[in-house]
């Protein structure tokens, strides 16, 4: 059987080569016993990418073979950053090392004894690598200072560490204290913090889903406080005719729904696979909406005809607000792709601003942190769109930034995230 560590090498190798760490951590075919160690030691792999990787070049004359460097890096992220006793960490790691070539147990074993006898100089020597000391891609670290100078190193430190666990409660389902009592009865420890939305709750400790009371019926659902001020951004009133043009999860469609009743609801999705959880999450939440899968950018192939008095834009983004809960991005992520999300963020914005009705608002919302994302985006969105007029907005926590209000990574514990109103004012 192969050995547990040279199984999660060979899912960061693949991570490494551009999956998402969601889907091979999906595929790993490993006893659910051991998830929870396997999701620990490959999330700090990931966060702690740029150092270990460092850290690895200071310890080898030449690099090793793809596998065997991302066994060493996993290897230096546990003997750093969990728990487990140096020697049994390094005894494992030789013994994955071992079961991919046999020659590699030497070689791993020498790798990181060296690293614990040289720890304190090689940690110390990590000051002067600006990508090792902020653990961010140089192209990243370079967009946060161009944008945000006196938060890049905030920034950074943000997307270094493990999000917490946020919840929503339904509305029509009861007040946000009464679930609080429900979570304590069952020994759930939550907050619902001041600045955060009006039903909105962060857990001390993240919990599995099950563990939480009515979650199988939709009374309760996970979703950053961030996202959950899209019911605010929105402001749709109750019976209106609603839009949500990039619907997948659907969190934010459901969010909608149980805050204000009687929306008639079409939720758009262009990908038929996240279309299908979509359709899940509505039917959990007992979302009573009209699933279109469908490409938003051109309404001739699903638009009724009938105008819209809200439409939520919740853009395809970089997710430069999200790198905490999902470090792959820092990976995955080009800086050639930001040009290619701007263009579709335009395209929609531009495509769906037709379909609202006169007088009504369209809010366009990213989980990115990234100007041209954002300010950039609608700036130059309002300049060639007469009839757009940017609305006040005031949401507890975000900064005023241009035409929208933008939210950094960490701040309230919340994600990064970016919200604008426009009216169509004729």
């Amino acid at each position: 059987m192969t050995p547990l560590r040279l199984q999660l090498a060979q899912a960061l190798h693949r991570v490494e080569g551009g999956q998402s760490l969601d889907a091979v951590i999906a595929a790993l075919p490993i006893p659910a016993a051991d998830l929870p160690f396997a999701r620990a030691l490959l999330y700090q792999a990931l966060r702690r990418h740029y150092s270990n990787a460092a850290l690895l070049r200071s310890l080898v004359r030449r690099a090793p073979k793809p596998v065997l460097a991302a066994l060493l890096r996993l290897a230096l992220a546990e003997l750093r950053f969990l728990a487990t006793p140096a020697h049994a960490a390094v005894a494992e790691s030789v013994n994955a090392a071992r079961a991919l070539q046999a020659q590699a147990a030497g070689f791993a074993n020498a790798v990181l004894r060296r690293f614990l006898r040289e720890r304190q100089a090689l940690e110390a020597a990590l000051a002067n690598d600006e990508e090792a000391r902020l653990e961010h891609p140089r192209w990243l670290i370079e967009a946060f200072r161009r944008d945000w100078p006196a938060a890049t190193v905030a920034l950074c430190a943000a997307g270094n560490h493990a999000a917490p666990m946020w919840l929503r409660v339904d509305a029509r389902s009861g007040r946000r204290s009464d679930y609080l009592v429900e979570l304590a009865a069952r020994g759930i420890a939550a907050v619902a913090p001041e600045e955060a939305p009006p039903y909105a709750l962060r857990l001390l400790e993240a919990v599995a889903v099950e563990r939480l009371p009515g979650f199988a019926e939709g009374r309760v659902s996970v979703q950053d406080a961030a996202a959950q001020w899209v019911v605010e951004a929105l402001d749709a009133r109750p019976g209106e005719r609603v839009l949500d043009a990039c619907a997948a999860p659907g969190g934010k469609t459901a969010a909608l729904a149980e805050r204000v009743p009687g929306l008639a609801l079409d939720a758009l999705e262009i990908d038929p696979v996240r279309a299908e959880r979509l359709r899940r999450t509505l039917q959990r939440c007992r979302v009573d909406a009209r699933l279109l899968v469908a490409d938003a950018t051109r309404p001739p192939d699903w638009w009724d005809g009938q105008p819209y008095a809200r439409i939520l834009i919740d853009a395809p983004c970089s997710g430069t607000g999200v790198i905490r809960r999902h470090p792959d991005i820092k990976l995955l992520r080009r800086a050639g792709d930001i040009q290619a999300l701007a263009a579709r963020q335009s395209a929609l914005l531009d495509a769906l601003w037709p379909l609202l009705a006169v007088g009504g608002r369209l809010t366009y919302a990213t989980c990115s942190v990234l100007a041209v994302e954002n300010q950039a985006q609608i700036a130059a969105f309002c300049q060639r769109t007469p009839s757009a007029r940017a609305l006040p907005l005031a949401l507890p926590g975000f900064s005023a930034a241009g035409p929208g209000w933008q939210q950094f990574s960490g701040h309230g514990d919340q994600d990064g995230f970016f919200y604008v109103s426009l009216l169509r004012c004729c």
